[in-house]
């Protein structure tokens, strides 16, 4: 049990620093930068500085983030397990849904969430809950506030997930639920403002990924690309980058992002400050790599893009 706690903490602290990375602070160092040209193969023309207009409204629909409540309801329950959502508040590290963990087995069971996604944009949670056989447990669900920041959510409508079920001794399996959905009391009102400007490196099989600039933000990992995602194909499926050069030089990533089917998320090729200071890189002019996209299930490959050329 000790083992299993020491790893959850360092998990947290990896998922804190990733949340981190996605900040739009600027370093002293540099500011944020836009793309001014992109060198796609599959695109039909060369752009040049051709940042589209954002096309999201600027009327503001935001409720009053107070006023959301969930009714409370039955998320799961089978294999002598209940999961009930009995409300909605805000913690310290984002919006919690609230459970009631029911746990009618003979097993000490670990309960996790997967797949989870607000008002249609893949985010960040935290929930690791321990539930002994024949006991109860209230825990919460928490969609990380720095998440749902960069997805610009203002206000939560609809909630997506599924729960990951296991042994809590052995780590085996019990059973992993089909997607849950829960709405919030403005799900039929609220709509989710959309930014997809930028500039787009890949569109096929289903997937958009649009350039949105460079984060010149001083943090753990370092700068970074920031993209939009949206996977229009009916695949979960996981993105990555390879082959990655900055003004010339090969340098490591950090970025492995999960898309379920239909859904969009808002992600960034982060470089790593020690590569970047390894090769005197202090201004970044030009990035070349290419994306791994693969099915995040059975982990075979989708597609890989042809190789992109884009300028700062």
């Amino acid at each position: 049990m000790r083992k299993k706690t020491k790893l959850l903490a360092v998990l947290l602290c990896l998922a804190l620093f990733a949340s981190m990375a996605l900040g739009s602070g600027s370093s002293d160092s540099g500011e944020d930068k836009e793309i001014t040209n992109v060198t796609n193969p599959n695109s039909e023309k060369e752009s040049d500085n051709a940042q589209a207009e954002d096309n999201a409204t600027t009327e503001d629909n935001a409720e009053d983030t107070s006023a959301v409540t969930i009714e409370e309801q039955v998320l799961f329950e089978g294999n002598d397990i209940k999961i009930t959502a009995t409300g909605m508040e805000d913690g310290l590290f984002g919006t919690e849904l609230k459970l009631l963990i029911e746990n009618n087995s003979s097993k000490t069971v670990t309960i996790q969430a997967r797949n989870s996604n607000v008002n249609g944009f893949m985010v960040d949670t935290m929930m690791s809950a321990d539930v002994a056989a024949g006991k109860k447990a209230n825990d919460s669900l928490t969609f990380q506030t720095s998440g749902l920041k960069d997805c610009g959510i203002e206000t939560i409508a609809t909630m997506e997930f599924s729960f990951h079920i296991m042994d809590a001794e052995t780590w085996e399996d019990i059973v992993d639920t089909d997607m849950i959905i829960v709405n919030t009391s403005v799900a039929s009102t609220y709509v989710q403002e959309v930014d997809d400007s930028g500039e787009v490196l890949v569109e096929a099989n289903g997937v958009k990924i649009v350039g949105k600039g460079l984060s010149a933000d001083d943090s753990f990992w370092g700068p970074g690309v920031i993209l939009y995602i949206e996977n229009n194909s009916d695949k979960n499926i996981t993105i990555q980058t390879r082959d990655v050069s900055v003004n010339g030089f090969m340098v490591e990533t950090i970025m492995s992002e999960e898309i379920v089917a239909g859904k969009k998320a808002m992600s960034a090729v982060q470089f790593l400050s020690t590569d970047l200071e390894s090769n005197s890189i202090t201004d970044i002019t030009d990035v070349e790599l290419y994306f791994h996209i693969f099915d995040t299930e059975s982990w075979d490959t989708v597609f890989d893009s042809d190789v992109i050329a884009i300028s700062f």
